[in-house]
C-alpha cells in the first residue's frame, strides 16, 4: 500500500497484518510504502513446518527479514506489536545495518523465562482453540481477562473479531501454544547493542495488562537511542487506535535520525 519509504508491519498473536494500524491508510497517505503480512499459521498464511522450534522468534525473525528482502526496498522502518515487537526485536539485534528505525509496540518479554502461570494461560487459550474453535478460544480467554471497568467489552470484541478470520485455528493452537516459550533474546541487557533509533509504545495497565507498562520503560531504559510514548491513564491504549499509532510512526520516520537511514 502506497508508495515512498518502506515501513514493515509485524503483528501480535492470534492478530492479522490488519491489526497493527488497524486498516489505517495513513503511512500511504504520508508517502510511505507500507508493508504488512500475516505471520505463520495466523489469517491467510501457512502453517509452520512440523519441526522443534517452528514457532520460535528465530524462525519468526527470519520470515521477517524475508519479508523485508522481498517487499521493502532499502532500509524500512519496522514496526511491530506484541508477538511482532519481539519479532522486530531479535531480527534487529542481527541486522541493525538492514533497518532506518525501529517502533516496538507493547512489549512482554525481559529476555527471562516466562512465569509459569502466564504459560498455562497460554496452554488453557490452545487447548480451547482446539476443542471448540473461536468459541472456545473466547471462553477460555475471558476466564483468565482481567482489566479495569470499562474495558472488558471492547477487548472482548476485537477479540473474538479478530480470531475469526485466521484459515487454519489448529495451527494457530500450535503457535499459541509454542511461540509463548519462546524468548526474542537473552536477557535485556541484550538491547542496549541496538544502536539504532527507536519508538517504544506502552500501554497502561489498567486496559491492556498483558503488556505491563514496566516491561515498556525497562526496554526504553536499555535501549540506547529510545523515547517512549503511550497513552494517559484511562484512556484506551494508544495501540489501539489505529490512525493515530499510524501519525506516531509517520512522525518517527520524520525525525533527522531516521528519515537520512529511510530508504538508503
Amino acid at each position: 500500500m502506497g508508495e515512498g519509504p518502506p515501513v514493515v508491519l509485524a503483528h501480535g498473536i492470534t492478530a492479522t497484518r490488519r491489526y497493527v494500524v488497524h486498516g489505517s491508510r495513513t503511512l500511504a497517505r504520508a508517502g510511505h510504502t507500507q508493508v504488512s503480512y500475516d505471520a505463520r499459521a495466523h489469517g491467510e498464511s501457512s502453517p509452520a513446518p512440523e519441526i522443534e522450534g517452528a514457532y520460535a522468534y528465530d524462525a519468526l525473525a527470519a520470515d521477517l527479514g524475508a519479508v523485508i528482502s522481498s517487499h521493502a526496498e532499502g532500509r524500512p522502518v519496522v514496526c511491530g506489536d506484541s508477538m511482532g515487537c519481539h519479532t522486530a526485536a531479535a531480527y534487529a539485534l542481527e541486522h541493525s545495518d538492514r533497518l532506518a528505525g525501529i517502533v516496538l509496540i507493547r512489549p512482554v518479554s525481559p529476555g527471562l523465562p516466562p512465569d509459569p502461570d502466564a504459560l498455562a494461560h497460554w496452554d488453557r487459550l490452545a487447548e480451547g482453540l482446539e476443542r471448540g474453535g473461536v468459541e472456545g478460544f473466547m471462553a477460555a480467554y475471558e476466564r483468565d481477562l482481567d482489566v479495569g471497568p470499562g474495558f472488558a467489552e471492547t477487548v472482548l470484541h476485537f477479540t473474538r473479531e479478530r480470531m475469526a478470520l485466521h484459515r487454519r485455528p489448529r495451527e494457530l493452537a500450535r503457535a499459541v501454544r509454542e511461540l509463548p516459550r519462546s524468548l526474542p533474546f537473552d536477557g535485556i541487557a541484550e538491547l542496549a547493542s541496538l544502536d539504532l533509533p527507536a519508538l517504544v509504545v506502552a500501554s497502561q495497565d489498567e486496559a491492556d495488562p498483558g503488556h505491563p507498562l514496566a516491561v515498556a520503560e525497562a526496554w526504553t531504559a536499555a535501549l540506547p537511542r529510545a523515547r517512549l510514548i503511550g497513552e494517559p491513564p484511562g484512556e484506551s491504549p494508544l495501540a489501539w487506535q489505529g490512525g493515530r499509532l499510524a501519525r506516531e510512526i509517520a512522525a518517527f520516520c520524520a525525525e533527522p535520525a531516521v528519515g537520512e537511514r529511510l530508504g538508503g
